[in-house]
């Protein structure tokens, strides 16, 4: 029975280390670099990705759900309110908790056989006019990084503006479509003639093929981080610790930019944002944007 027990004991000192990621980042981008992040680690990786209809959003009701008895160790979020939420509500490490790495950029999306990029409007406000009526497409704005565009622009431009304008937008029937990538193809297939989405999906569209340009919606643009976070309590909180500093690195970031996952955005671009503001009217601007963009 002693041998046994020195046995199992040894057997489980063999097992290999493992850290748990819940990730909004695409696993198309995602899931080589985890397993090489594991080849030079030793540590396997058990990812958890959420859906492109509900971005972000599922699996941040998941660790708040999770908060007293965590199941993930890094939350690694490929925008960045929803990690401002967490570390709000407690869910993340105390000290340390989380970083920044690498941006996208909110683009208009046109189709290069129905309009010159020349020719595409710079405003957002355009996006209300009788020529654009039935021809524009955006992702529900209730989740992923649609969210975060258009809370930040209630921000910017006050509420009452903002509101006019998400009244008038929704007035001039736009597509509401289940995230950016399905913006990106609509557009490419002519159903509508201009979208709102980002950069990476602009870029995956156009490396197959499809008939699509962009341009940064400056000034009504955004530049959206990517975040990494470790939970607190983490169920492995050594592998999580490896997990961010391995996420954080130029090696990551370098191949995130060749796969066109992120961007390289000039340090001085600064939206201006005022998180905490964001999170405290929150509620009150999705209760409206779910009152106005009905489906």
């Amino acid at each position: 029975m002693v041998a046994l027990a020195l046995l199992l004991a040894l057997m489980g000192c063999s097992r290999p280390e493992t850290v748990v990621v819940y990730t909004s980042q695409d696993e198309v981008y995602a899931e080589p670099i985890l397993q090489e992040f594991t080849r030079q680690t030793g540590i396997k990786t058990l990812a958890v990705y959420d859906s492109e209809a509900v971005k972000t959003v599922g699996l941040v009701n998941r660790l708040l759900t999770e908060k007293d008895h965590p199941q993930c160790d890094v939350f690694w979020n490929n925008e960045e309110l929803r990690t401002h939420q967490l570390e709000k509500q407690g869910v993340l490490r105390e000290t340390n908790g989380w970083v920044a790495f690498g941006f996208r950029t909110r683009r208009l999306v046109v189709n290069t056989n129905l309009m010159a990029l020349t020719n595409a409007p710079r405003r957002l406000s355009a996006l209300t006019n009788d020529t654009f009526r039935g021809r524009v497409a955006v992702a529900y704005p209730l989740f992923g990084t649609t969210s975060t565009h258009f809370l930040a622009l209630r921000q910017r431009w006050g509420e009452v503006a903002w509101e006019q304008w998400c009244r008038a937008l929704a007035a001039n029937k736009p597509f509401l479509v289940d995230g950016n990538s399905v913006v990106v193809k609509m557009v490419a297939k002519g159903e509508a003639v201009v979208g709102i989405s980002d950069s990476d999906d602009v870029i995956a569209g156009q490396r197959e093929g499809l008939p699509v340009d962009s341009l940064i919606l400056d000034p009504d643009g955004l530049a959206i981080r990517n975040t990494v976070a470790v939970i607190r309590r983490a169920p492995h909180p050594e592998a999580a610790q490896k997990l961010l500093d391995y996420l954080q690195s130029d090696e990551v970031f370098k191949k995130l930019v060749e796969a066109g996952a992120v961007e390289v955005v000039s340090p001085n671009r600064d939206d201006h944002l005022q998180w905490e503001d964001l999170l405290k009217n929150q509620e009150r601007a999705v209760d409206i944007l779910k009152k106005v963009f009905l489906r």
